[in-house]
């Protein structure tokens, strides 16, 4: 017989959180900000961070397990949007419906960018979170400011080597590029740094409420190994 794997109102609240703020990234993602006249980045940059900092809640408190469940019901709710976006794209529409092609220029997606998404989103939040569980157990729960940003450092950085250089390699010169990689890592990171305080604050709220502290002794850090049992 299977153990009760029974999750708390509070971890389902902030995982909704945590998707909904995953799908509205997601969708913003293909509007341009202009930072300055050589810097463009997406404006996810504005949000997509704040998945980062509720992926070192969930696996500080709670532990990799749930965090690595959490990040993949998220990798499905966005795969599940983006099938369903494309979808109703491709609908025939009638005459008089005028706003077909700023229906798809918002919502529609090519495969290219939305691989990039994929494989970033993957890689960034299993770095971030195997990282963070590890240095939980190396330094005994002290300092989750240290944990948390030298886990986001990884993570962020992965995440946008990946997106883009998938998304946008060969389409603009090198160094337009190269600046939008480093600006968005930077950009991500002292997100990160901003909102430590607020981390600790939900954290010790929540080790307080659900009467937990995980720490992943042994842990193995498969990221699909026992992902939905």
């Amino acid at each position: 017989m299977k153990k009760n794997q029974t999750v708390s109102t509070r971890f389902m609240a902030i995982a909704v959180i945590y998707v909904t703020c995953l799908l509205l990234s997601n969708l913003i993602a293909g509007k341009m900000w202009a930072v300055t006249g050589n810097v463009v980045v997406p404006a996810a940059v504005v949000l997509f961070p704040v998945t980062y900092i509720f992926g070192d809640i969930f696996t500080e408190v709670y532990g990799f397990k749930k965090a690595r469940l959490v990040i993949w019901l998220g990798f499905f709710c966005s795969f599940l949007a983006v099938v369903v976006y494309l979808i109703t794209i491709a609908l025939p529409h009638p005459e008089f419906f005028e706003a077909q092609d700023a229906y798809a220029a918002v919502l529609g997606t090519t495969p290219r960018v939305a691989f990039a998404s994929f494989v970033g989103y993957l890689f960034g939040e299993f770095s971030n979170s195997m990282i963070l569980s590890k240095l939980k157990v190396v330094t005994k729960g002290k300092n989750l400011w240290l944990r948390t940003i030298l886990s986001t450092l990884v993570g962020e950085g992965f995440d946008s080597l990946i997106f883009i250089t998938i998304s946008f390699y060969g389409t603009m010169d090198n160094s337009t590029l190269l600046s939008m990689i480093l600006f968005q890592y930077l950009f991500k990171v002292g997100y990160e740094v901003l909102f430590t305080p607020i981390t600790y604050v939900v954290v010790n709220w929540l080790k307080k409420k659900e009467n937990i502290d995980t720490f992943d002794y042994d842990e193995k850090y498969s990221p699909v190994g026992g992902a939905f049992e």
